[in-house]
């Protein structure tokens, strides 16, 4: 009884093992593949400017901390499960051992076909060329790294008393590239603190957004612009008094009238958004709203709707 016990013991130990580094290896792999696409996505620009062919910042940040959390949790339950597999105490023909090496190899086939739907897709969708055959190369060598190393751990003969030199290369190799993927990709991500700037200016542009709304609305109603922002305050009563400063200074954004249609919104902004007109990054990047770094002024119209159609139907906009 007690040596049935230990076998169970064993059993449900060893499946434990073998599910959290199916689960750690899921999101190192998707990691490392995620942060190569991103970076080939950075360094390769293209004219079209697709959401899911632009660099993504968010997704390289969400990448690198799977990589952080995911690979040291998939190499020491490997470690465990090879150290125990030379002990003798995994036996070679274990049923936990061939059906979660099997379950893991149709995951990762699940996932390479799930990648290469994406690759074929977004080459269907005019992405470069380039672009397409890097990415696809990136997914061949993830999938038939993992793939051809658990085919060969469970096809090999000699598992106990052996140190097998084929598993230790595999693991090495795949250790060295995947600190590599993340040490390169250190080069690449922004800072906290640059991540936190770059929101503080999407909040700006969204309190912009919306004055300019109210703006619109103002000249609609009155025919006139506002004097300056406290009028407007007044009249809209859908603003709030948030929405006219800055979220971090809370100073209120400068209003100057340029003519009866034109007028500027200045304020202090932390970084600049002029070279990130084709990622997609930044809240409403349109030509208004395009700036640079520290004290800027951007320059705005007011919607002018066209009188002789229905409002609900046409409406002219001049930007």
């Amino acid at each position: 009884m007690n040596q049935e016990q230990k076998v169970t013991n064993n059993a449900a130990k060893f499946a434990f093992f073998y599910c959290l580094s199916l689960v750690a290896l899921i999101f190192m792999s998707l990691g490392v593949g995620s942060v190569l696409f991103q970076m080939i996505n950075k360094f390769i620009t293209d004219i079209i400017n697709e959401y899911s062919a632009s660099y993504q910042p968010d997704a390289l940040k969400f990448a690198i901390s799977a990589l952080l959390i995911s690979t040291p949790i998939y190499f020491l339950t490997m470690r465990e499960i090879h150290k125990n597999l030379y002990s003798g105490a995994l036996a070679k023909d274990s049923e936990i051992r061939k059906w979660l090496t099997y379950f893991i190899l149709l995951v990762s086939s699940v996932i390479m076909i799930g990648w290469f739907i994406y690759v074929v897709n977004s080459f269907l969708g005019g992405e470069l060329t380039l672009k397409i055959a890097l990415k696809a190369l990136v997914a061949i060598l993830i999938n038939a790294v993992i793939f051809s190393f658990y085919l060969y751990d469970i096809k090999r003969e000699q598992v106990t008393g052996t140190k097998d030199k084929v598993i230790k290369i595999y693991l090495y190799i795949s250790l060295v590239a995947v600190v590599s993927v993340f040490v390169a990709s250190l080069f690449v991500v922004e800072s906290p603190q640059e991540t936190r700037n770059r929101k503080i200016d999407e909040r700006v542009l969204r309190n912009m957004n919306s004055l300019e709304n109210a703006i619109s609305m103002y000249h609609d109603e009155f025919g006139v612009l506002p004097d300056n922002l406290d009028e407007l305050l007044e009249k809209e009563t859908f603003l709030s008094k948030s929405t006219l400063e800055h979220p971090q200074t809370k100073e209120q954004f400068t209003y100057n009238i340029v003519n009866e249609t034109e007028y500027e919104l200045c304020a202090e902004f932390l970084t600049s958004n002029l070279d990130e007109s084709e990622s997609g990054r930044y809240y409403s990047v349109r030509e208004g709203n395009l700036h640079d770094q520290g004290y800027q002024c951007l320059s705005k119209r007011v919607r002018i709707k066209d009188k002789d159609a229905p409002v609900s139907i046409k409406e002219k906009v001049i930007y």
